[in-house]
């Protein structure tokens, strides 16, 4: 009998994604790939993945899933609410986020509404067992490839396991939630930050901008003041980047994410410092950013010293008590008289 997970009920907008399809844009193929590269790193090493397996990307609100094998192990990262529903007549359970899970056959997964962000990630331990595409699992969902059959999760869609049976092992969860920083958004200028005015640069980075409703995997347009260009918005079509500033002729600009295409005719104002594209990915419609202006030395340092700290949130993962029982191995490092905690 094969292992797999049911969509019973599909989130908004839920596909899988790994770090990306790298090495490919010059045939034209975006990278996809997470949006949220530090949440799907935390999510696989809780269930003892490598760091860039494929895992369940949920955009806004997750799905309900049955569990259709003995034993699974899965990790759900990010400000979730999830449940467990044991039968069709029991009433969910409130499970935590940030931590893994054992979940049994017959049981149902409700991922649930994230609250604050866009992004989180439910990875399963082994991964899934799906074809990849050109060299990745990730979904890139406007080509129809990639992923589950090239798009989002829907009704009925069954998920095959790598594994049959979860690994042995204790639940984990997290030390503490990553810090991912605050403040503006860092970028490097470029690359045709020279067809925009004096004037232009300093309104981007001087001013705040409010993420529109036009926002998905391609990217977020920024409602904001005016930027001001100095050679025309228009340039011969080259090659995008993650994180790339596009201002189109109305001035305003458009942050590319991982389903950006891969050339564009918009002069490019500068790049979001990749340290920072997890905190971008994370953003809603109506909240507000700023940009702050670094040197590439300074942006390579930053993504150095996120990889660290990233490594130092793995290395201090805890033992996660069972949902309703006693976590002893916390019990015997308190200070024990007669009973009594001190």
């Amino acid at each position: 009998m094969s292992a797999t997970l049911k969509v019973v009920r599909p989130g908004l907008f839920d596909t899988v994604q790994d770090f990306g399809r790298i090495g490919f844009m010059a045939l034209g193929m975006p990278t996809a790939g997470a949006m949220d590269r530090i949440a799907l790193s935390l999510a696989n090493a809780l269930v003892g993945n490598p760091l860039g397996t494929a895992a369940i990307e949920i955009g806004v609100m997750g799905p309900d899933l049955l569990v259709e094998a003995d034993s699974v192990r899965i990790a759900l990262v990010g400000p979730l609410s999830p449940s467990l529903i044991d039968g069709q007549d029991a009433q969910p359970k409130p499970i935590e986020s940030d931590r893994s899970h054992l979940l049994k056959r017959g049981q149902i997964l409700r991922v649930g509404m994230i609250e604050g962000s866009s992004t989180a990630y439910l990875a399963i331990a082994g991964g899934l067992a799906i074809p990849m595409f050109m060299g990745s699992l990730s979904t890139y969902s406007r080509a129809g490839v990639g992923g589950f059959d090239g798009r989002k999760l829907a009704a009925g869609d069954v998920l095959p396991l790598a594994r049959e049976n979860a690994p042995a092992g204790n639940e984990r969860k997290l030390g503490a939630p990553f810090d991912y920083g605050k403040g503006p958004i860092r970028v490097v200028w470029g690359p045709q930050d020279d067809y925009f005015s004096a004037k232009g640069r300093k309104t981007f980075i001087e001013s705040d901008y409010k993420v529109s409703k036009e926002a998905d995997r391609m990217g977020i347009r920024l409602d904001g003041p005016v930027i001001e260009h100095a050679k025309g918005a228009d340039i011969i079509s080259d090659g995008i980047g993650p994180g790339a500033i596009q201002v189109p002729g109305a001035g305003l600009p458009i942050v590319l994410l991982g389903d950006r295409q891969t050339v564009g005719g918009y002069s490019k104002i500068a790049t979001v410092a990749s340290v920072d594209l997890p905190r971008f990915g994370r953003l809603l419609p109506g909240q507000t950013v700023r940009f702050e202006a670094i040197t590439v030395e300074e942006a390579e340092k930053l993504r150095r010293d996120q990889e660290v700290r990233l490594k130092s949130a793995i290395a201090g993962f805890q033992t996660a008590r069972p949902p309703g029982g006693i976590d002893l191995v916390k019990l015997y490092e308190e200070n024990l008289i007669d009973g009594v905690v001190f």
